[in-house]
């Protein structure tokens, strides 16, 4: 199994636990609890070679500097 299929678990494992959280704030520490996992598998496709690298995009004066 993939490394971030185990990430992706951890992150499903996380939202059920939010679903049944007992109180507010334990709810929304099971949610960025989730939201890392997710952030961990794509970064582990990524770096697996599973999905192309993201484009920068640069601003408009950079782009003319570099170009003269």
């Amino acid at each position: 199994m993939k490394q971030s299929n185990h990430f992706l678990e951890n992150a499903e494992n996380c939202a059920r636990m939010a679903e049944r959280a007992p109180d507010e704030p334990s709810h929304k520490r099971y949610q960025r609890m989730e939201a890392a996992w997710r952030a961990l598998a794509t970064e582990q496709d990524w770096l697996d070679g599973q999905m192309p690298p993201v484009r920068i995009a640069i601003n408009n004066s950079e782009r003319h500097s570099s170009s003269v």
